[in-house]
């Protein structure tokens, strides 16, 4: 759905039927004309994608997402592919990539999980028994472990308060006890930083923040840095990032994908896919003022040919 904040609009004068068509023979025969793929699907919805999917599908009787598969490749093929993909689909496809194979991507995760409405958490639970059979749940058990676990499942429950009401009290009383669990001690009781910072409102951690700054003497941020380490850290941060400022969280994670050695075009591909019809223009103004360099600019310079295209496309130009 195109948000009021997004790069990429719908066409105004749409004909499902005539993309369709142009999509085909952009594909079929030698060789594929992969500016036409391209023209086609980053200036369309995802609505309007759907629409083409199914029409492609009734009038020339083959699978869109089928022939895209066959015809492109790597970071394009995974690009135009997310592109195509329902919201909700794409970030369970996602969580299921970053659990399935060697290895665990943690980050995709933490950053999927932290992020996500009660509303996204629990359209996504659903979407995920439908897709494999299994709980997610289940999934994050049998490819997690310790502390990092219980947080990811927490977060998976889509059960946080989302009240705006902020109780005094209680917002000094969570304050403490994390000074208590965590800088006032030897070792740290990770378990009160994860019950707190899961299942708090935003409007009430947003006060426990500033009661801690007073009672520590330094921001939370640094507390967990100091206290925690790895994926645990990690997630902890991005929940304290995404309760301050989203918009400032997908920032940084584009930033973290590009910077240095070599690309996490995973990550890259991902926050540019899952928030380009919703809140892309404010990622990058936010960007810009958060490096000093346009995220128009740094794609450019992180990557290459079709990809590069479709891309710099979703980011809304350069400025």
């Amino acid at each position: 759905m195109a948000g009021n904040h997004g790069t990429i609009k719908g066409a105004s004068n749409f004909s499902a039927d005539a993309d369709a068509q142009k999509l085909r023979k952009a594909m079929k025969g030698l060789g594929t004309d992969e500016d036409a793929i391209i023209d086609v699907l980053v200036n369309r919805n995802l609505s309007q994608r759907q629409e083409i999917k199914i029409t492609y599908k009734s009038t020339i009787g083959r699978d869109l997402i089928d022939d895209l598969k066959s015809e492109l490749s790597g970071n394009f093929e995974k690009a135009i592919v997310g592109l195509m993909t329902p919201i909700t689909l794409y970030d369970v496809q996602e969580l299921k990539r970053a659990i399935k194979g060697a290895g665990t991507d943690e980050g995709c995760l933490i950053e999927i999980l932290a992020s996500r409405t009660n509303e996204e958490i629990r359209r996504i639970n659903e979407t995920y028994r439908h897709q494999y059979g299994v709980n997610l749940e289940e999934d994050i058990v049998s490819d997690t472990s310790s502390m990092l676990r219980r947080v990811l499942v927490s977060l998976a429950t889509g059960n946080r308060d989302e009240s705006n009401y902020v109780d005094e009290g209680l917002a000094k009383q969570d304050a403490q006890c994390l000074y208590e669990a965590g800088e006032n001690r030897w070792g740290t009781d990770e378990a009160q930083f994860m019950t707190i910072l899961c299942t708090r409102s935003r409007s009430h951690l947003l006060r426990v923040f500033d009661e801690y700054r007073m009672i520590a003497n330094k921001d939370i941020t640094e507390s967990i840095k100091s206290e925690m380490n790895g994926d645990l850290e990690d997630a902890l941060l991005a929940i304290v990032k995404c309760t301050r400022n989203k918009i400032a969280y997908f920032a940084e994670r584009l930033y973290k994908s590009m910077k240095g050695l070599g690309t996490d075009d995973d990550t890259l591909i991902r926050v540019m896919v899952s928030r380009c019809e919703i809140d892309m223009i404010d990622v990058k103004a936010e960007f810009k003022r958060m490096y000093g360099k346009s995220l128009y600019s740094f794609i450019k310079g992180d990557t290459s040919g079709d990809y590069r295209k479709v891309l710099l496309h979703l980011c809304g130009g350069e400025d």
